[in-house]
């Protein structure tokens, strides 16, 4: 490896050894990119690796709330605004209880590169905290959620960072937080979040927009190869907006989604979630604060596997879409002993880095890394900013008109990255350049700072 690329991720082990998850993906995307520092020795000099890999800011800040029965509660809230050369920050908050400053620099660093390959003027950010919404009523998590806006409404804005959803964050709350924002700051600035309520300048679409844009990559995955995705079978992971996305896009091209997943096992519906009524019951499923998988398979007769991944059923297409470090070594090889083909990332760093090397080895897997393939969220996201800019209103059929546009541009990006690399075609390593060159420009040009 280039001896400055190995210095840089040998400081940030020893620097942020406490933060696995943070480590992981500087790895991740850093190994991609030894023909392009070879290339370009101003960025050594202007050590561009070591500013990157350091957030520009990150806050830290206390969450205090009441619950139904008078009791308070305090839980820790972060945003980590990590890199702006390109636009405002934007990224999630995720609420979830095993938040930490690890998770949220890994994401925020994924997010840079991913905003980087819409092509659309948007940096890198996340946020969120260790609260967990997991049946808590809607009063406590609107008085939790109003707590969190109090401390972050001061370092946000349209023009500064523009938060979205994540995890644990779906519409009811980013209305409350939205409400709360509009309550202090007096004006109705709503380009400040994304992941609206239509009735308050949301984008339609835009929760099934991470999903939608992975299906439209997985198929020019499959054109690449002369395939087709009708009739495919896909093995995703969890049950939330971006699965729901997936199973709604693949249904009405013609494969069918068969595993789901959560916290307590997985389910194998081998007809498919593929009828309005079962894609409906997911929303259902998310909405009623249980969390259990096993619901859907005591509803619709179909086998529940409890406590088990979703990675050694057979199918055509895997689509890890829940939770990062998803999919480990022993479940690699057993997608490679499946004969599985597609292996398309969609959540955040599904994969072990191990276990990604592995699949990679395999000449007979194509691997689609997640920071390309959901980056439709994200664009979506955009695409909402700019409608509130405008006091605009786009169609659905607009909206998805003009997100298969940019993952379908995405695609193309990391095709010939890595090919003007000479690392063929190589999916992975093509999003990591595509995405890193940009940002490398813009920083460079806006010299040492």
């Amino acid at each position: 490896m280039n001896a400055y690329l190995a210095s840089v991720i040998e400081n940030v082990k020893t620097k942020y050894a406490n933060e696995p998850e943070f480590i992981q993906t500087v790895e991740e995307v850093f190994s991609s990119l030894e023909p392009v520092i070879e290339r370009h020795p101003e960025y050594e000099k202007a050590d561009l690796l070591g500013r990157m890999v350091e957030p520009e800011r990150t806050f830290i800040f206390r969450v205090t709330w009441e619950d139904d029965k008078g009791n308070w509660h305090t839980n820790t809230g972060y945003r980590t605004q990590f890199n702006g050369a390109i636009g405002p920050y934007k990224g999630g908050l995720r609420f979830k209880k095993d938040v930490n400053l690890s998770i949220m620099k890994f994401l925020g660093f994924e997010q840079i590169f991913k905003n980087s390959l819409t092509g659309l003027p948007i940096g890198g950010g996340k946020g969120g905290s260790d609260f967990d919404p997991t049946g808590k009523s809607d009063r406590e998590i609107m008085r939790f959620c109003q707590s969190f806006m109090q401390a972050l409404y001061r370092y946000i804005g349209p023009d500064v960072d523009v938060p979205a959803g994540d995890i644990g964050v779906g519409s009811r709350e980013i209305g409350y937080l939205y409400g709360e924002y509009r309550r202090l700051k007096g004006a109705f600035e709503n380009g400040v979040l994304t992941g609206k309520g239509f009735a308050y300048g949301g984008s339609l679409v835009r929760p099934q927009a991470t999903g939608y844009g992975s299906v439209y990559y997985l198929e020019n995955v499959l054109k690449h190869e002369g395939d087709s995705i009708q009739g495919k079978t896909i093995a995703c992971a969890g049950f939330g907006n971006v699965t729901w996305g997936i199973c709604q896009k693949a249904a009405e091209l013609g494969a069918r989604v068969v595993t789901l997943s959560g916290p307590d096992g997985y389910i194998h519906d081998p007809d498919g979630v593929i009828t309005p009524e079962k894609i409906a019951y997911l929303v259902e499923m998310r909405n009623s604060g249980r969390n259990k998988v096993q619901d859907y398979a005591d509803k619709f007769g179909v086998q529940f596997f409890p406590g088990e991944k979703p990675w050694g059923v057979k199918v055509d297409v895997v689509m890890p879409s829940a939770m990062e470090n998803d999919v480990h070594m022993e479940h690699a090889k057993q997608i490679v002993s499946n004969g599985i083909k597609y292996y398309i990332e969609v959540a955040n760093m599904p994969t072990t880095n191990d276990a990604l090397q592995f699949l990679l080895a395999q000449p007979g897997v194509i691997v689609a890394p997640s920071k390309a393939v959901n980056a439709g969220g994200v664009a979506t996201s955009a695409l909402e900013m700019a409608q509130n800019s405008e006091r605009l209103s786009w169609t659905e059929e607009e909206v998805d008109r003009q997100l298969r546009h940019i993952m379908d541009t995405i695609y193309q990006m990391s095709v010939d990255a890595a090919a003007e690399y000479g690392l063929g075609y190589n999916l992975v390593a093509g999003a990591n350049i595509a995405g890193f060159l940009r940002v490398a420009e813009a920083m460079m040009a806006q010299g040492v700072f």
